[in-house]
C-alpha cells in the first residue's frame, strides 16, 4: 500500500469513527466474534456483498450507503449485547439474525430490545461497550497499547484499564468491569 492509499484508508477510518463511533473493521470483527459468525454470514445478514463488507472493514470504503444496512448493523449490535447478557440464547440469536436479514429498515427487535436491565440500570455489557467505544473513538488500539506501555511502570492499574477496554475483547472487559465493582 502506497502513502496515498494509506492516507485514504486513514481518512476513511476517521470518517467511520465519526459516523459509527468506531472504525467498521473493529465493529464488524466484534460482531463476528460475539455472534459466532464468519465474514460471509455477516455480509449476508447485513445485505452486503462480501467484497463490500471487506472494503468497509479495510477502510477502502468509508460509508454504508444503504440506511437499512445501517439499521441492521445497529440491530446486530443490540442482539450481540443480549446474547452476552444471557437474555437471548444462541438458538434465538440465529432466528433473530434471520429476521434482521429480512428487515427493510426499522427495528425488528422493538418488542424485545433492552439496553437496560429490569431495574432500569444499563447492563454491564452496555456500560463496557460505551467505555470501549469512547476509548476507540479517541485513538487506535495500537496507540492505546503504546500509551498503556508508557504508563505501566508508574500507573499499572491505569495501563491495565487502557489495555482491557481500549484494545481487548468485550468479554474480557466485562469480566474486568465485574471484578472491579465494589
Amino acid at each position: 500500500m502506497d502513502a496515498a492509499q494509506q492516507e485514504t484508508t486513514a481518512r476513511a477510518r476517521e470518517l467511520q469513527r465519526s459516523w459509527y463511533g468506531e472504525p467498521l473493521g473493529a465493529l464488524f470483527r466484534r460482531l463476528i466474534d460475539d455472534l459466532g459468525l464468519n465474514q460471509a454470514r455477516l455480509a449476508a445478514v447485513l445485505g452486503l456483498s462480501a467484497p463490500m463488507l471487506s472494503q468497509l472493514m479495510s477502510g477502502q470504503r468509508a460509508k454504508i450507503g444503504n440506511p437499512a444496512v445501517v439499521q441492521r448493523v445497529q440491530a446486530l449490535q443490540e442482539l450481540a449485547s443480549q446474547v452476552a447478557d444471557g437474555s437471548v440464547s444462541a438458538a434465538e440469536a440465529t432466528d433473530r439474525m434471520d429476521e434482521i436479514k429480512k428487515s427493510q429498515g426499522g427495528s425488528v427487535l422493538n418488542n424485545t430490545s433492552q439496553t437496560t436491565s429490569s431495574s432500569g440500570a444499563p447492563t454491564v455489557r452496555r456500560v463496557v461497550r460505551e467505555i470501549q467505544s469512547l476509548l476507540r473513538s479517541v485513538s487506535a488500539a495500537g496507540d492505546i497499547i503504546d500509551a498503556a506501555d508508557t504508563l505501566a511502570p508508574t500507573h499499572p492499574e491505569l495501563a491495565e484499564f487502557l489495555r482491557v477496554y481500549g484494545a481487548g475483547r468485550t468479554a474480557d472487559a466485562v469480566s474486568h468491569y465485574e471484578a472491579h465493582q465494589g
